[in-house]
């Protein structure tokens, strides 16, 4: 890369960090600096939040100031480099780097390759591989090696794989274009590098062949299938045995190709240094779907497929949609399709299964599969907002100055497809479906039918090979037609005979000629694809036979051999051979090792069985017990780790749907590590709340209470409100059908707290009334003491203060009836927060440290930190600002932005207020700037509203009136819509103060005066 006009700067970063500027490379300071420009460098143009920064240069373990120390770095680097301040700007919370192509190694690596590309379709390969050698002289080694940390390592892999692409890619070119001694020396350095990868290895074994040295190319397969037995346990693949074949056969086609090259699969994307708002890692997310190996005609719909994808001319989002009937092979084209656009969508390639049409399943909601898609992207779960409204904003804006291409498989309607779609120019969107959504604008449509039978005869043929089909050239004809050329029926048919050498093509057309073995539920004319998924099902043996059907009553999208286990009443090794049998026979899938999952087509076949006359329901009802017993037994191990001194509620009826040998008690996985139970929840939640359903609709009562009380545990801790809502509803209704009182108190004590977190106190206080009753009609003084609690906490939500105080004066004298004593500190944490509303600081000061020891001493970390911030309010209240900040601070040590953004929100904002009031101006901006980005990111509205009025009254003793309104007149909206009237009171006051502060004292006056009579409703005295 050339230095350029003297003084003008030029990066490169694809090997060492180096800058030079007028031919002289630059001196940049030490190890951070390097890290934080390198990482704005691999994302150039485009904003990356202070946050990620600090991540790449310290990775996990960042310094108190590491925030300020990356902003001294900035600013150092633009010392440092010519034209750096304009160069290296601020950009909202974070910094870009505003770098030319020409610049940066990078960026030009990018465009050769994608000019390679251009050259090849064009029909120039010649001209391809120059491009692809100027690529490739441009990289000079890993990015900062020894030095990058983590977050830049994970970027240089992906940068490698880039390399790795593209020289595979150069070396079959010079190979198409007659090149083969030459070859030899390049290629066995490669295969000593890869000594796993097929493709180097099958190179070198053509260039030697080409060369007239067969021996030495056959000694190359030898040693590959030894090295890939004993290091995997594998056989080479498909097209390097075909390869070795063809040169035993001295087959001809072997020979130098007349014709230009095919145009070659797509390079892997380019890494960004930034997975959206919330940083994850600092490569790309890629989750297509692999791309089929023998995909084999649709060549007119790809070509099609391909120019409708062309980028506009007038810069607007391009949507291409695909529709067809099940089976007919949407998703293997559209997938296709993306692979080779991959490398122009350098920011991500992200696929969905939308379930539209998926037997037995409700289509996605569209808040469900963006939050899927903003998590894909780096941001925090905790982060994204509950409503549909919040996350298709930030949906929005994590896309925007991207450039995405989001595959969207498997659509239900219009109405599910448009909150996905991106809305800014640059980003692709490719969607499936089994319907043409007339009431989708924008979209280019094209649909496609079955195969051809010349598309559906190549398809066996590479399946089965040439001389197998050559052989019965009109059994192949009808094996496609009787398959109604359906992708999904081919691909099935033609793996059984793959696993039946002995079986020919007569035989299994012959099977198919019976037209009752036919799902009808897909057709082409008279002809469906049942047929072919029957003769796969009664292919197997009795026990395959039973398992395939049993494991179709697994609620989720996709088992693991756990939960196989459990349906299936084996152990989990025999649970797995079951279903790597069903792998091999193509009735399930593997997207991921130890999971697998049913294509919809087969769940719709398997469901179909239990269904059928004869079907032995009992046998079928023990097995999905046996599966909620699993679920039950992981979700207690989980829990256990996750929340100790959890009080345990009666006993769950284990076993009780029959003989339980090999249940879940006896299966289930280890729970051992945080991270582990975290996960296993994080994966399992849609599954378990559909089991949960389920299962009270089939009336395993004691099991479905059981289980909700488990996964709202979860649900409430990673704000999954809705769903939160969902299973604790479902479980009174369970424990209302058994009748048992225990049960119906804690699971009415859950539903009415699930109504608190989603703001809906008036919802909730019925639902509490009705838990109190409960305990008291049944003695139960633990659940009188935990109703009194959340009744007290709904009311004052509400501005009912006097019966709040009661209600949480009741509970605070009955705490040592409280089984679990985190209840008890969330008591004196409500009782607190009313008395700092009234004004009874003292009071509030001794209810909230009552509340901090006691969770102290149960090491109850979440409720100390709420303790600590209900603390440190009531001393702000009293005017003791040094306490007030000892307190706050201990609360931000404790705190965890991630995993606890709403408390830690409301931590950094009190610590603003405590910082002003102490003269530390510039800290208390920090704090603010920080707590107003993470509750704006993720935040319910009883908190948005909280700590928006506290940073407005911040902002308002700064003199930034505006600013001040604007906090004011946005906590009042949050509050309002909830009625939560302490809340809608401090906003309309802070409103005055600001219209005062702006010198509007008309509106300031009669804000002033619609808080006093707020104030007056709540507390009978007006301020």
């Amino acid at each position: 890369m050339d230095d350029g006009a003297r003084g003008e700067a030029r990066f490169a970063i694809l090997g060492p960090l180096e800058v030079r500027a007028g031919g002289v490379r630059l001196r940049l300071g030490g190890p951070i600096q390097a890290r934080v420009l390198t990482t704005l460098l691999l994302d150039p143009c485009r904003m990356v939040p202070v946050s990620r920064l600090v991540e790449a240069a310290w990775d996990d373990e960042p310094p108190a100031t590491a925030a300020h120390q990356v902003r001294k770095a900035i600013a150092d680097l633009r010392q440092r480099i010519p034209d750096g301040p304009s160069m290296i700007v601020t950009d909202g919370p974070g910094y870009r780097v505003d770098v030319a192509r020409e610049q940066l190694d990078l960026s030009l690596f990018s465009d050769r390759l994608r000019e390679a590309r251009d050259a090849l379709e064009a029909g120039h390969p010649a001209e391809a591989v120059e491009l692809l050698r100027t690529a490739l002289v441009l990289w000079r080694g890993p990015v900062l090696p020894g030095g990058g940390g983590s977050v830049i390592a994970a970027a240089s892999v992906v940068l490698e794989e880039r390399r790795l692409a593209a020289v595979e890619q150069l070396m079959e070119l010079r190979l198409t274009l007659g090149e083969s001694r030459e070859l030899i020396g390049d290629l066995r350095e490669l295969v000593a590098e890869h000594p796993l990868g097929e493709s180097f290895r099958g190179q070198l074994m053509l260039a030697l062949y080409r060369s007239g040295r067969q021996a030495e190319a056959l000694a190359e397969y030898a040693r590959a299938r030894e090295l890939l037995v004993e290091e995997l346990g594998i056989e080479p693949g498909p097209q390097l045995t075909r390869l070795h074949e063809a040169i035993l056969r001295d087959s001809p086609e072997l020979t130098v190709p007349d014709a230009a090259p095919a145009k070659p699969a797509a390079a892997p994307p380019t890494p960004a240094a930034t997975g959206g708002p919330e940083p994850g890692t600092a490569a790309a997310p890629c989750t297509l779907p692999h791309d089929l190996t023998d995909f084999a005609g649709r060549d007119r719909e790809l070509t099609r497929l391909l120019e409708y994808a062309a980028p506009p001319q007038d810069g607007a989002v391009r949507i291409v949609a695909v529709d067809g009937m099940g089976g007919s092979g949407k998703t293997a084209l559209v997938v296709r399709g993306a692979h080779r656009l991959a490398d122009r969508y350098p920011d991500g390639q992200l696929f969905v299964d939308l379930r539209g049409f998926t037997p037995g399943e409700q289509p996605m909601r569209p808040g469900t599969v963006i939050g899927t898609l903003l998590r894909t992207l780096g941001v925090a779960g905790e982060r994204i907002p509950d409503d549909l409204d919040g996350r298709v904003a930030l949906w929005r804006a994590t896309l925007a100055n991207r450039r995405v291409l989001l595959v969207l498989d498997n659509a239900a309607d219009a109405a599910q497809i448009r909150p996905l779609l991106p809305s800014h120019p640059g980003s692709l969107g490719l969607l499936t479906s089994r319907t043409r959504m007339i009431g989708l604008d924008g979209a280019e449509w094209m649909s496609i039918g079955t195969m051809s039978p010349s598309d559906s005869l190549a398809l066996i043929t590479g399946a089965l090979g040439e001389e197998r089909t050559l052989g019965e050239p009109e059994a192949a004809a009808e094996l496609a037609a009787l398959c109604g050329n359906l992708p999904l029926a081919l691909r099935i048919a033609t793996a059984r005979l793959r696993n039946r050498p002995l079986w020919t093509l007569g035989h299994l057309v012959g099977r198919l000629r019976d037209e009752t073995r036919r799902l009808d539920e897909l057709k082409s004319g008279d002809r469906s694809v049942e047929a072919t998924l029957r003769m796969s099902y009664h292919g197997l043996d009795a026990r395959h036979r039973e398992a395939f059907r049993l494991l179709g009553l697994h609620p989720g999208a996709e088992t693991d051999t756990d939960s196989a286990a459990a349906l299936l009443d084996t152990g989990s090794p025999e649970a797995e051979e079951v279903l790597e049998h069903l792998l091999d026979m193509h009735l399930v899938e593997q997207h991921e090792i130890g999971r697998y999952t049913f294509h919809d087509l087969v769940r719709s076949f398997a469901q179909r069985l239990s269904e059928e006359e004869g079907a032995d329901t009992g046998q079928e009802r023990a097995a999905f017990g046996r599966l909620l017993d699993h679920f039950l037994a992981v979700t207690d191990q989980a829990c256990g780790v996750l929340y100790p001194g959890r009080v345990p509620v009666g006993a769950a009826a284990h076993g009780s749907t029959g003989d339980t040998r090999g249940t879940a008690a006896a299966v289930a996985p280890s729970s051992g590590q945080v991270a582990e139970a975290e996960a296993f929840f994080e994966r399992e939640h849609g599954a378990l709340l559909s089991a949960v359903a389920r299962a009270e609709r089939l009336g395993f009562l004691d099991q479905t209470v059981h289980l909700s009380r488990n996964l709202v545990f979860h649900l409430n801790s990673r704000s999954h409100l809705e769903e939160y809502r969902q299973a604790a509803t479902i479980a009174v209704a369970a424990a209302r059908g058994l009748g048992n009182p225990g049960l119906l108190r804690v699971s009415l004590s859950n539903l009415g707290s699930a109504w608190w977190r989603l703001g809906r106190f008036r919802d909730g206080i019925p639902v509490a009334e009705e838990a109190l009753g409960v305990a008291k009609d049944h003695g139960d003084r633990n659940g009188e003491a935990v109703c009194l609690s959340l009744l007290g906490l709904l009311h004052s939500c509400l501005g009912h203060f006097p019966e709040a105080q009661g209600y949480l004066e009741q509970a605070v004298e009955r705490r040592h009836d409280m089984a679990d004593g985190r209840q008890g500190a969330y008591a004196w944490c409500s009782l607190s927060t009313v008395y700092t509303w009234l004004g009874r600081y003292q009071e509030a000061v001794v209810a909230a440290e009552h509340a901090v020891r006691l969770s102290r001493e149960l090491g109850a970390r979440a409720e100390e930190i709420t303790a600590l911030t209900d603390l440190t309010a009531a001393l702000l209240g009293a005017g003791e600002h040094p306490a007030a900040r000892a307190v706050v601070e201990r609360a931000l040590d404790l705190g965890d932005e991630v995993r606890m953004p709403e408390e830690y929100a409301h931590a950094l904002a009190l610590a603003a207020d405590v910082s002003q009031w102490l003269g530390a101006a510039e800290q208390s901006v920090g704090y603010a700037e920080r707590a107003l980005h993470l509750i704006r990111s993720k935040g319910t509205a009883t908190r948005q509203a909280t700590v928006q009025n506290i940073l407005g009254r911040v902002h308002c003793r700064r003199g930034e009136f505006e600013q001040a309104l604007e906090l004011h007149r946005s906590a009042r909206f949050h509050a309002g819509a909830i009625e939560y009237r302490i809340e809608v009171a401090h906003a309309v006051e802070g409103m005055a103060e600001a219209l005062d502060g702006m010198g509007d004292v008309r509106e300031a006056a009669a804000h002033r005066l619609g808080a006093d009579e707020l104030y007056a409703g709540m507390t009978g005295v007006r301020r």
